[in-house]
């Protein structure tokens, strides 16, 4: 069962509050949603919040999360389980969303897209009315605990050229939209995060992002998130230079082409003299 790197499983024991500042009624919509039984789609560009807006609402919510990041050779017994041989003899392993649907908590699958279409069928039954699991190999017809919740994420911005939802699929789920915050909550959560940086510096921060962002239109596959300005606060925060931190955290993950890389170092030298 390869959980390592695909799936992981916080518990119900007290665990410090992730922070997470809300950009509209995306908390109260979550709640209501996990009333009702209803399951959640988050969509966004990277880096914007999703994982920890889900992290924070397990938390408030007082369930175990189990998340699982999608990837192409994600198969349906990844997520299932499956039968393994032992010295004892074979016996049947839960797969992390099986896990999930008996002990009430919330499933984030992060990045559904990137799993195969056959994979992702196996979320429908749990996704509607029925908030049921056939576990074909076994025979048994899991009924979800109460206070399971599916949320999935992906996003939209470079995935729809190659990969999609099917329509059936997305049909079963809320959705909320996620895109970058307000310079105002984005300068906060880079300070919150950072935890020492000076207010000056992460409004500079802010600024960066907002002009690297504007490198889109000239052919830059994916624009700088909140995570990367806060990687480069840490760097700052440091005692790394301001510069040398920017390169580093933000320009460098964002691109190799020389052109780009050239562009996004001019911005940062502007942003920083």
């Amino acid at each position: 069962m390869p959980e390592v790197g695909t799936a992981a499983v916080l518990g119900r024991e007290e665990r410090p509050e992730p922070f997470y500042l809300a950009n509209g009624n995306e908390i109260g919509i979550f709640e209501r949603c996990h009333e009702r039984g209803l399951a959640l789609m988050l969509k966004g560009p990277t880096g914007v919040g999703k994982t920890r807006f889900v992290e924070h609402m397990a938390w408030r919510l007082g369930r175990p999360l189990v998340t699982i990041s999608c990837h192409d050779d994600l198969s349906a017994s990844d997520l299932v389980g499956r039968f393994l041989i032992r010295h004892e003899g074979t016996v049947w392993q839960d797969g992390p969303l099986t896990r999930a649907v008996r002990e009430g908590a919330l499933c984030y699958l992060d990045e559904v897209v990137e799993a195969r279409q056959d994979t992702v069928v196996v979320l429908h039954s749990l996704s509607d009315h029925r908030r049921m699991l056939p576990i074909d190999k076994t025979g048994e017809l899991l009924h979800a605990a109460p206070g399971f919740q599916l949320v999935i994420s992906y996003n939209p911005g470079y995935q729809r050229l190659l990969k999609d939802l099917k329509p059936s699929t997305r049909q079963r789920f809320v959705a909320l939209d996620f895109d970058f915050p307000s310079a105002t909550h984005e300068a906060t959560i880079i300070a919150r995060e950072s935890l020492s940086i000076d207010a000056p510096t992460a409004r500079a921060l802010v600024e960066l992002g907002r002009r690297l962002r504007q490198l889109h239109d000239r052919g830059l596959a994916e624009v700088p998130g909140t995570r990367l300005l806060i990687s480069a606060a840490h760097l700052i925060a440091s005692g790394v230079g301001h510069r040398e931190a920017c390169y580093a955290a933000i320009v460098g993950p964002l691109s190799d082409d020389a052109a780009l890389v050239g562009a996004m170092r001019d911005l940062v030298d502007a942003s920083f003299p």
